[in-house]
């Protein structure tokens, strides 16, 4: 089962949270910002060893001082009318999450709304992609959360989530 839940992210009990990052990993505004400064220094100096991470590709760094134990930083497409791969990155950023959160051993799992924001993505195809992806893995975890900041993307989200 897929849950729909309102909240801050960065709160969540799980195994793993998903990061909506740049290609530099260093922080940035949204939900990115958000995870830093409740990590901590030290998801900044992790993210630094790694170097970077291409869009439609993930990395994994501890959760520091969040109640997470890993964090998962996808880089997930900027919107470019549709017509430059942006769906198939989209779809890459979740599957490359899920399958390191299962090759880590991770049974909890909460994503945002990846590229959503300052990315410009169109909310209801990102969020179609997103729970197309997804939904195979329902099964290989003991939570797999959706997590929506707003009233109105919870929802979309739980629109979406009630279609076939």
């Amino acid at each position: 089962m897929i849950e729909s839940v309102l909240a801050d992210i960065t709160t969540l009990t799980v195994d793993v949270i998903v990061n909506a990052a740049n290609e530099t990993l260093l922080g940035g505004g949204g939900v990115d910002g958000a995870i830093h400064r409740a990590a901590g220094p030290e998801l900044l100096a992790a993210c630094r060893s790694i170097g970077g991470c291409p869009a439609g590709q993930c990395r994994i760094t501890a959760g520091f001082k969040l109640p997470a134990r890993w964090v998962i930083h996808a880089v997930g497409p900027v919107w470019r009318g549709g017509g430059h791969r942006e769906a198939g990155l989209l779809e890459s950023c979740y599957r490359n999450s899920l399958e390191t959160a299962l090759s880590f051993g991770a049974h909890s799992i909460a994503f945002p709304a990846i590229s959503t924001g300052a990315y410009g993505y169109p909310k209801e195809q990102a969020g179609r992609i997103a729970i197309r992806t997804i939904r195979p893995y329902a099964d290989r975890f003991d939570r797999l959360i959706l997590c929506s900041y707003s009233a109105s993307d919870q929802a979309l989200c739980d629109r979406l989530l009630a279609l076939p």
